[in-house]
């Protein structure tokens, strides 16, 4: 079983998902990197956990 997920961290997700959808892929690196530059947050570990969530969205399909 995996963590479990906040609804601000899903709602945020799904939002750059629907607008940036071709800038993001499947791999955890690149995701962490396009996201320092399309939000701004005061804790890395909140755009780590985000990127993660992103990645685990397009490879499942979204």
């Amino acid at each position: 079983m995996g963590r479990i997920k906040t609804q601000f961290i899903k709602r945020t997700s799904k939002k750059l998902m629907a607008m940036h959808s071709e800038k993001f892929s499947e791999s955890y690196e690149k995701n962490k990197v396009v996201l320092g530059g399309l939000i701004v947050t005061g804790s890395p570990k909140i755009r780590n956990v985000i990127a993660g969530y992103i990645t685990r969205l397009k490879r499942m399909g979204g």
